[in-house]
């Protein structure tokens, strides 16, 4: 399947990774690491350099307790960098926001993805993102980044999830935005417990055959530190393991902070499918 994100097309039968820029102060775990314009830039460029297809730039921060930032205060943080990046690298810059003012001056950037974890919810932004003509995510999350691990429950994750951003696709080609430009993303960590993200995880494959691609990400996440007792920093095998079994199970971006060893991960996945075609 091939899907065209602004100036570049890309196969979205292959696994791509993409690399975070996060330009907040508070993200969990680069927060307050690339404010600086030309931080930002030097690590995008570092994450292209190491394979990334694409680079997620995100100027509001959804950890679990997160507070909003104002439109301004988004618009300062995100658009140079956007920019900057579209003038000085060749990859698809991935713009994580919900805000509609945001959605469209990112695309006049150079913005290839509109990538929304409330899944194009807040008002305005269906119609925003489908103004632009660009390829959207929309991502499932329970609740609200301030309220989402607060016993959140289900009566069956995968199911419950599917149903969400089937009805989400729905409002989004009704927006006028084409099947063929939308991806899905589960939602890990968001407004789940560890028991939720294993089973959305074990039943990636299934998610798969919704008939859209899959963007996941799980890179550095409270849920590798509850299986294995580490900091964030010291999450980087896990991740990799996460990466992997996504892989294997047939999504096509996977969303880390670490590049250049799960692009590796990832070329051992393609390999392996290369010779089994």
């Amino acid at each position: 399947m091939i899907m065209k994100f602004a100036r570049r097309e890309l196969d979205m039968s292959r696994c791509h990774v993409m690399g975070i820029v996060n330009v907040t102060p508070d993200s969990f775990s680069d927060g307050g690491q690339y404010n600086r314009l030309d931080d930002a830039l030097d690590r995008a460029r570092a994450m292209v350099d190491s394979g990334a297809t694409f680079v997620d730039i995100g100027g509001e921060s959804t950890r679990p307790g997160a507070a909003p930032v104002s439109l301004q205060e988004e618009l300062d943080r995100v658009c140079p960098v956007v920019e900057a990046i579209s003038r000085e690298l060749d990859v698809v810059i991935s713009v994580d926001t919900s805000t509609p003012e945001v959605i469209t001056a990112s695309a006049a950037l150079g913005a290839g993805l509109i990538n929304d974890v409330r899944a194009l919810e807040r008002q305005g932004a269906l119609e925003a993102a489908a103004a632009t003509g660009l390829p959207v995510c929309l991502m499932h999350m329970k609740g609200s980044p301030d309220t989402m691990q607060q016993r959140p429950e289900y009566r069956h994750v995968v199911r419950d999830v599917a149903t969400y951003l089937m009805d989400r696709v729905r409002a989004a080609e009704q927006a006028g935005i084409r099947s063929e430009q939308i991806l899905l993303d589960p939602g890990f960590g968001f407004g789940k417990t560890l028991e939720h993200n294993l089973r959305l995880l074990a039943a990636l494959d299934q998610m798969t055959m919704l008939g859209y691609p899959l963007l996941v990400g799980m890179s550095r996440k409270t849920m590798l530190g509850q299986i294995t007792g580490r900091e964030v920093s010291d999450r980087l095998p896990a991740s990799l393991a996460t990466a992997t079994i996504a892989a294997l199970k047939g999504a096509s971006v996977i969303r880390v902070h670490d590049v250049r060893e799960t692009v590796d991960a990832v070329r051992v996945v393609e390999a392996m499918r290369e010779v089994r075609a």
